[in-house]
Formats: C-alpha cells, sequence, structure tokens
C-alpha cells in the first residue's frame, strides 16, 4: 500500500502539521481523528486496514490530519470565544493548507470527508459550511452538537459552526441546492451512545429536503471495533 508522510509550517495555525496519505488512486478523503486524535489514529486503530483492499486497487485515497481540539473546544482554560477563534484557524488550514495540497496531489477539484464519533462532527461542519470543495460526508457514531464546549456562550460564529443549530434555519438555495447534490452518509449502531444523536440529525437533512441515508448496525456499540467494517461498507 502506497503511504506517505507529510509536514509543515502552517501559517493559519502558527504550528506544524503533520499529514499520512495511504492509497495511490481513487477519490479523496480527509479523515479526521477522535476527539484531540493526531494524524497516525486512523491507521493505529486498524481502520487503514479495514480499507486496505480499496487503497489497494486504486478505489480510495485517505488524507488523515490531526486535530487541534486540546487548543480549541476541548481547552477549558481559555475563554469560549478564543476556542471558536482557535478552531475557525483550524478551517482555514484545512481550506487553504491542506486542500490545495489535495488537489495537486489528486488531481482533483472536490474532497470528501469522513471521521469517527467528534471525527464526525468536522466532517459533517466543514461538509455543511464549504460544499462546494467538500462534496460528501461520510459520518460514524457521530456527535454534531458543540454548545456542550461553549458554557453558555453564543455568538454567530457559535452558530454557524453548530450544524444542529444553523441547518434548520438554512434557507439560501446557494447551499441548500449544492447540499442536494452532494452525498451524505451517518452510520451508527443500535448500541451506539450518539444513535440519537444521528437519527436527530438525519431528520434535520430530510426536513431541509437533502438526499442522505442513514444506516444504524445492529448489535454495534461506540467502539473502532464497530467502526471498521462499517468504513469498509460505506467509503468512499
Amino acid at each position: 500500500m502506497h503511504r506517505e508522510y507529510h509536514r509543515w509550517f502552517s501559517r493559519s495555525l502558527q504550528r506544524d502539521m503533520d499529514l499520512l496519505v495511504f492509497g495511490h488512486g481513487g477519490p479523496p478523503v480527509v479523515v479526521f481523528p477522535t476527539s484531540q486524535g493526531a494524524f497516525f489514529e486512523y491507521e493505529d486503530r486498524g481502520m487503514v486496514s479495514a480499507l486496505s483492499s480499496k487503497l489497494d486497487h486504486g478505489q480510495l485515497r485517505l488524507f488523515c490530519v490531526s486535530s487541534v481540539d486540546s487548543e480549541s473546544w476541548y481547552n477549558r482554560r481559555i475563554h469560549p470565544r478564543h476556542r471558536v477563534l482557535r478552531h475557525l484557524h483550524y478551517e482555514d488550514y484545512l481550506l487553504n493548507d491542506l486542500v490545495p495540497l489535495v488537489r495537486h496531489l489528486t488531481g482533483w477539484d472536490t474532497v470528501g470527508v469522513t471521521g469517527c464519533s467528534f471525527g464526525a462532527y468536522h466532517a459533517m461542519a466543514i461538509a455543511l459550511r464549504h460544499p462546494y470543495v467538500f462534496t460528501s460526508c461520510t459520518t460514524i457514531g457521530g456527535a454534531f452538537d458543540i454548545s456542550r464546549f461553549l458554557d453558555g456562550y453564543f455568538d454567530e460564529d457559535c452558530y454557524f459552526l453548530n450544524p444542529p443549530a444553523f441547518l434548520p434555519g438554512m434557507s439560501d438555495s446557494y447551499y441548500l441546492d449544492q447540499y442536494r447534490r452532494n452525498k451524505w452518509v451517518l452510520v451508527t449502531g443500535d448500541a451506539d451512545i450518539c444513535r440519537g444523536d444521528n437519527e436527530q440529525f438525519s431528520g434535520l437533512l430530510h426536513a431541509k429536503g437533502i438526499p442522505h441515508s442513514l444506516h444504524v448496525w445492529n448489535h454495534s456499540k461506540h467502539d473502532w471495533p464497530d467502526w471498521r467494517p462499517m468504513a469498509q461498507a460505506y467509503l468512499p
């Protein structure tokens, strides 16, 4: 399997960022780690091995990024506004550092996103905020509401970074028309602690006329052994 490691200084974040790339062809998919996770998590947790057949046959190419959750949403030492700003720096890194690299390496103009647990939040949020760049989104065991990280604080950025908050009020056809063209897949387990979040978010998508699929697997909980076959089934 083709594997590449990249590291460079991000002006958006003012720090070095690491990236692992797997595969040699097929649609590119950015992989977000779980809460406060790093670029090597997807490989370490056996998810890359689970997708090895698709990667070896040029059906998929993974771009595994690190989060900055410990500097943003999970950083209780700073004011919630500064958590939000740090996340916006991260989004800027994704749009202006990562996406150009993905396009350069693959020749694809559009990119898919995926993530498990809190990584699913990152995938869903950026796919909704930038639907002309990220045209497919596959979430596994996702939790999408970031209000619990804000300690009661609220501003316009909080609203537009929180999919369950802003999607019900979305009426702009520029976004809605593209949402309806993109691919949305929500996967969870019948015993997943986030099952309710997925069912509720599916309802929000349905209310906006956004085609999507919701898959609830039997005898599955919120853990990596259950997520591996889900990734095999639904990526890319």
